[in-house]
């Protein structure tokens, strides 16, 4: 799912970002000082006290509140970086409603966390959590990925493997105790950070010979990184299983649900087993993850792009019949398909922030109580479809977006703990509006690719193509 990009050459190692030829051959000399033959890899630009607290955070006091309302997730390029004027933008204007923010603890914007067993690199790490402080936003750490020791790789600092095949290798069964490990470490350096997801999509948990997910290796896994976490601070707050949701065109059959379909179409049974026996097998949960498209896996919108988000209801309130009504989190959601490069650019920004709204609304809806919207900036150049705000890299980037408007309000309007309310919606074209309220505000929004005249909780006005409209109660 999603843009989940890393480049190789924005990795920022260590020494080639260092000038000069005096320079360079001193980072050649320490580089040979640390890769004696027979030893672990280089421990170059690493440290052995990962758990030292990173800065002075500010630590919230008793149990972390398991539902954190709507937010983003960072990825591989982000506000943290860049020219100063554009990233105090972005700060200022993310301080005035704090969204919560998630980072991955590797790839998506940070380095190989643990390179040699021991020894730590938390350098991109700290700088993120730096701007989600900076911001006053709530940090929530995605543990995903492995380092390559783990799964089968080289150990050292100048090893690791950044190509998506490599990413994506789960931890082997002997180092789960390590990447629980690793997860503690986490948590002691950022003691502010009180929601911890474990893992990413069941990113190499997939039982070839039995062409199923390896739900008992993911849960295994889940379970050891839980009881560390929960050792560390007993009120943090854990979630799992990360899952995407699948569904598939209403006509196949095979692997089809036969309980969980509608007219988007009809779940992988695949992922509800998987779901099933994290759930029946788990150590414990603070909230519930889930992953997904409005689309199925062909890229069909059914019936149209905005009936397609009536998915996120169906498959919230399974999740949250399952699982005791634990607050449930969409860590991904996606309702505009991308091309064969992952980019999602077919839509006019209207069209993008209309739809993006109304799945918004049907998460609401099924009892979604956070959820994350993925890749908030592109790394350069003058347009970025979807995009939070405009790229960091000129001194004029930093400029808020349509979709960080509509997230922040709704964040904003909707927190968690929000009751809704049911308002009346007239007119020729009552069919073709979504509508969400609570006591407060109602957020409208056009299904139609031209003007309409709505009346929504007793007020009449006129609606754009697309349009998106909040109104006060």
């Amino acid at each position: 799912m999603g843009r989940h990009g890393w480049n190789s050459d924005a990795r920022r190692w260590r020494f080639t970002a260092l000038l000069g030829v005096g320079v360079a051959a001193l980072a050649l000399v320490l580089t040979l000082i640390h890769t004696l033959p027979g030893d672990a890899g280089s421990e170059a630009g690493t440290t052995p006290d990962g758990d030292k607290v990173h800065g002075t955070p500010a630590v919230p006091p008793g149990a972390a509140e398991p539902a954190v309302g709507w937010g983003f997730t960072h990825t591989q390029f982000s506000a943290d970086e860049g020219s100063a004027a554009a990233t105090k933008r972005v700060e200022r204007y993310l301080g005035e409603r704090p969204p919560p923010q998630i980072q991955h603890i590797m790839g998506w914007g940070a380095d190989n966390p643990e390179p040699v067993k021991g020894r730590y690199d938390f350098e991109d790490m700290d700088r993120r959590i730096d701007f989600v402080r900076e911001t006053g936003g709530t940090p929530v750490v995605t543990l995903c990925c492995a380092p390559d020791w783990m799964k089968g790789g080289e150990s050292g600092s100048d090893r690791t493997d950044w190509s998506q095949e490599a990413l994506e290798t789960a931890p082997d069964p002997a180092h789960y105790k390590d990447y629980a490990a690793l997860a503690a470490t986490v948590a002691k350096r950022y003691p502010d950070v009180r929601h911890f997801i474990v893992w990413n999509e069941f990113k190499g948990f997939w039982n070839d010979a039995e062409a199923r997910w390896d739900y008992e290796g993911y849960t295994e896994l889940y379970n050891l990184v839980y009881k560390a976490l929960k050792k560390v601070d007993e009120d943090i707050a854990v979630g799992g299983p990360y899952l995407v949701m699948d569904s598939l065109d209403p006509r196949q059959q095979e692997n089809a649900s036969s309980e969980l379909k509608g007219s988007w179409g009809t779940m992988d049974q695949r992922v509800l087993d998987a779901f099933d026996h994290w759930n029946k097998h788990k150590a414990g949960a603070d909230f519930v993850v889930v992953d997904g498209s409005s689309y199925t896996k062909d890229d069909d919108l059914l019936p149209d792009e905005f009936g397609a988000t009536a998915k996120f209801t169906a498959v919230s309130r399974w999740v949250r019949e399952r699982t005791g009504d634990l607050p449930l989190w969409w860590a991904e959601y996606y309702v505009e398909p991308a091309d064969g490069d992952d980019i999602r650019d077919g839509w006019s920004e209207p069209h993008r922030v209309a739809v993006h709204a109304s799945g918004l609304i049907a998460m609401a809806r099924g009892g979604t109580t956070s959820a994350f919207y993925w890749n908030p900036e592109t790394e350069k150049g003058a347009t970025c479809a979807g995009c939070l705000w405009t790229p960091t890299d000129r001194a004029s980037g930093g400029k808020p977006l349509p979709m960080l408007d509509l997230l922040s309000r709704f964040g904003e309007e909707f927190p968690p703990g929000t009751e809704y309310e049911q308002v009346s919606v007239a007119g020729a074209d009552r069919a073709d509006v979504r509508v969400l309220a609570d006591d407060k505000a109602v957020l409208v929004v056009n299904t139609l690719d031209r003007k309409i005249s709505a009346k929504v909780d007793g007020k009449r006005f006129e609606m754009g193509a697309y349009g998106v409209t909040w109104l006060r109660r």
